[in-house]
């Protein structure tokens, strides 16, 4: 008896492969994935093409911060690519002092400052996600029909706020935001990956060390176990709505300044993206599991291998059927891992 108890404690103390690869899973297709397309193209590590990477994968990053919260609530989003282009227009009217001087390129129009247009893009995203959580808890729709709802309210908005047209020609201290660096020329870093940086580091203090962190997870994890416990499950579940709104609306200021223009079909697609870097990255979309760490894996994994592909000469088209195949693999592959663990 006491053979077999030995035998049984050293099966639990020998090395899961599986639980080590289902863990890492991420980081090592992205060392992977580098070492690809290193291989088979050499300009991928300058450390140009780097940066741009991260520059690219700011945004999206930024959004998929705010998707991770609310993932781990086993909620979506899909109105966040309409959301940034409303609050980016938003944004810009106030940077350029109204609508009157949309259409001037260059510096135009009295203007109110890049800290009062970064407020108005925030707002907006504040007060589109706290409707979008209201209607999901108050209405108890599911996720799924207010965000999808959301998406074309926010896009019709977008349209209607600027009548279709785009708002461009900001001053330098605006798109400073977006297209500035900070240290030695040769180093320098992009400003937006360093506000999707230490974006990444505060929610993950938020959602690891603080109590409303373990409040996400467990109304992820179980529900009704969190509203016995004494939770207030629709209040937690609505302010995850509000965070997605912040990402939301910071990304959409960022954009706008990287880009020096706002226009109504900003953020198309970036849903797509967006779930796909959280999903990759080992959130369950079954909720109460994931990290932040692994979003900002995902984000970069993703933004890699488009970029990859890109310089590979890749048609943009099979770019969004390998993304959409990634997915499908990454849930799968997150669905088997749960099966196996209460197996075990």
């Amino acid at each position: 008896m006491s053979d077999s108890k030995a035998l049984a404690q050293g099966e639990d103390k020998g090395f899961d492969f599986f639980g080590f690869v289902a863990r890492f899973a991420p980081l090592i297709f992205l060392v992977a994935l580098m070492i690809l397309f290193a291989l088979l193209q050499p300009r991928f590590l300058s450390s140009i093409n780097l940066f741009n990477v991260m520059r690219q994968v700011s945004i999206t990053g930024l959004l998929a911060i705010g998707m991770t919260f609310v993932i781990l609530t086993a909620g979506i989003d899909l109105s966040i690519g309409s959301l940034v282009a409303f609050a980016g227009l938003v944004a810009a009217a106030v940077a350029k002092g109204g609508l009157q001087d949309r259409f001037t390129v260059g510096e135009g129009g009295i203007g109110y400052g890049w800290g009062l247009a970064a407020l108005a893009a925030i707002a907006v995203g504040l007060i589109g996600g706290y409707i979008q959580g209201l209607a999901i808890t108050r209405l108890k729709v599911p996720p799924f029909v207010v965000t999808l709802g959301g998406m074309s309210a926010f896009r019709g908005a977008a349209l209607l706020f600027a009548a279709g047209g785009p708002i461009s020609g900001f001053e330098p201290s605006f798109t400073w935001w977006g297209q500035g660096k900070i240290g030695p020329a040769d180093l320098a870093v992009p400003v937006p990956v360093i506000i999707f940086l230490a974006a990444a580091a505060l929610a993950h203090v938020a959602l690891r060390y603080t109590r409303y962190g373990r409040k996400v997870y467990a109304v992820g994890g179980n529900p009704e176990a969190a509203r016995l416990s004494g939770l207030n499950v629709n209040r937690m579940i609505c302010s995850v709505y509000v965070i997605m709104g912040f990402f939301a609306g910071l990304g959409a200021f960022v954009l706008s300044a990287r880009l020096n223009s706002a226009e109504a079909v900003a953020g198309t697609g970036y849903e797509l993206t967006v779930i796909a870097s959280v999903v990759i990255g080992g959130t369950s979309l079954f909720g109460g599991s994931g990290t932040i760490f692994g979003t900002v894996i995902g984000s970069i994994l993703i933004g890699v291998l488009l970029n990859g592909l890109v310089l590979m000469n890749v048609s943009s088209y099979i770019q969004q059927i390998v993304i959409g195949i990634i997915i499908v693999l990454a849930v799968a592959f997150d669905t088997f891992a749960k099966s196996r663990r209460r197996r075990i």
